[in-house]
């Protein structure tokens, strides 16, 4: 089990730098944009860049790479659950294709329009909170139960050796393509200057 307790610790850390990311932009969010009539092309393009990473780092996390598989490895209980985790991953998809639309269609200078891009943020946040909070409550929870022990050991070997992988790798891509569920429609908003990262 220590190998089991290891492996969990490791995911709740990539969790919290996720989770810190997506209230940090909720933040912003309530802080700052829904206080304007209008935003910026730099405050428009920083928040979409922003969005398009969480939902690739999101994606890419171990826990999708190595500690799912191995639960459905291990039983066809998780089904329900793993179709639910993924359903908030197409909703928080679906609210970025939301934003990216609002952005294309005008340039963010009425209330209203403000309004309405701050809320498609707004629910991609929230989905993808709901989703990590269900993710260390429940499937960390039958991960525990129904994985044995020499799997735990070898999602343990898989994760030590994806870090190694992307420490000698460092300074390319962080991740190599978009997730599978995001195809945005092309973008108006043109590069202007360095993003502001949210993702730690």
């Amino acid at each position: 089990m220590l190998t089991a307790t290891y492996t969990l610790v490791a995911l709740s850390v990539e969790q919290t730098s996720v989770r810190t990311s997506l209230q940090s932009l909720q933040k912003l969010l309530q802080s700052n944009f829904l206080q304007q009539r209008a935003l910026t092309p730099g405050q428009v393009e920083m928040t979409c860049d922003a969005l398009k990473r969480l939902y690739e780092s999101c994606h890419w996390r171990k826990l999708d790479k190595f500690l799912i598989p191995a639960v459905r490895r291990a039983t066809g209980a998780a089904d329900k659950l793993i179709e639910e985790l993924d359903a908030l991953s197409q909703a928080a998809a679906d609210a970025m294709a939301a934003a990216l639309r609002v952005v294309e269609s005008a340039t963010l200078d009425s209330e209203a329009q403000v309004r309405q891009f701050c809320a498609a943020v707004e629910q991609f946040c929230v989905a993808l909170l709901a989703r990590i909070e269900r993710e260390e409550r429940e499937l960390f929870e039958l991960a525990a139960s129904v994985i044995s022990g020499e799997a735990w050991f070898a999602i343990a070997n898989q994760m030590l050796a994806h870090d190694a992988y992307r420490q000698e790798s460092r300074g390319g891509e962080r991740y190599p393509r978009l997730a599978r569920n995001y195809r945005p429609r092309p973008e108006r908003v043109q590069r202007q200057g360095p993003p502001m990262s949210f993702v730690h």
